[in-house]
């Protein structure tokens, strides 16, 4: 939905739900605690990311003695391997939320299998909305100001 549909007098939500105010979102993420993201997030579906492991002999070198010596460990890249992780969350709030990515004002798609957006019925300005979303690599829950025309899922919130 684009936020013109969330925002219709009309109603997009069910009789007896509503799309949530921003508030209501940080209600539901005080609520949460630590790592709501996580807590959100399904079980399933989610992108699984890499992060580079820094080399634990290079930490311990200052600037200048790295400009005259390789490291033993890691022959100066810095990097030690790699770790894998999970994009997946517990889905511990029953939010289970899913990974749809968004859908551009010239109908392009993005990020589907690494981030979920969902609308507010919070406008910001005179062209951008609140929403929240949550990345594959994160346990946070994210606040950001979107363009209206952008597409993104609604989540209803009883009334």
């Amino acid at each position: 939905y684009n936020w013109y549909a969330v925002n219709d007098p009309r109603g997009l939500a069910p009789a007896g739900y509503h799309v949530p105010t921003d508030a209501e979102w940080t209600t539901l993420e005080d609520y949460l605690g630590d790592d709501p993201g996580k807590k959100m997030k399904s079980t399933t579906g989610w992108e699984n990311w890499t992060r580079d492991l820094e080399c634990t002999n290079c930490k311990n070198w200052n600037a200048e003695y790295r400009k005259k010596t390789a490291c033993h460990v890691c022959k100066d890249t810095r990097v030690h391997g790699t770790k894998s992780h999970s994009g997946n969350g517990t889905n511990s709030s029953g939010f289970n939320g899913l990974p749809g990515g968004y859908r551009l004002g010239n109908g392009a798609f993005g990020t589907i299998g690494k981030n979920g957006y969902w609308w507010s019925s919070s406008e910001y300005g005179t062209s951008d909305a609140r929403t929240r979303y949550l990345y594959d690599d994160s346990g946070y829950v994210g606040r950001a100001n979107v363009s209206e025309v952008r597409g993104l899922p609604v989540r209803c919130l009883r009334d």
